[in-house]
């Protein structure tokens, strides 16, 4: 285990989930200011992470479902260390398409407070393909 894994073992909570543009570095709180969210990276090599909206109400209708699916993120996967980025080999995910796929995290470690931040894509909820990144805050439990 590298130096790296050790910090980040543990279990974190979620405090801050901002989506922030690449041109304007404007943030937005796509799912409103308190978010929930864990993420656990054990000693065994596996990180797990589960993060949704706060205000989400049952849903047994078609679109209410839907309204669920497009307000969590969750998946699950070994993961490695690689200077201040973590990769995620995805093997059960909430979203298929991730599914054996690797996902790159980059990392800003500061004592109890992580910040992770994926990498600058086309931010399909921006018109015009804006890039842009989503940026998680995290509190060590």
């Amino acid at each position: 285990m590298s130096e790296g894994d050790i910090k980040l073992c543990g279990s974190w909570r979620l405090v801050s989930f901002d989506l922030e543009l690449q041109e304007s570095k404007e943030r937005t709180q796509p799912w409103g200011e308190h978010s929930n969210g864990h993420l656990i990276f054990s000693a065994d090599g596996r990180m797990m992470v589960l993060v949704t909206a706060k205000a989400r109400e049952p849903g047994s209708s078609d679109a209410q479902q839907a309204a669920l699916f497009r307000t969590v993120m969750a998946y699950t996967g070994q993961y490695r260390v690689d200077g201040d980025r973590f990769i995620v080999k995805v093997d059960t995910c909430w979203n298929e398409v991730w599914n054996g796929t690797e996902q790159e995290r980059f990392y800003r470690l500061d004592g109890d407070e992580l910040d992770i931040f994926t990498a600058w894509m086309p931010n399909p909820l921006v018109a015009g393909s804006v890039m842009g990144r989503g940026v998680l805050g995290f509190v060590r439990e």
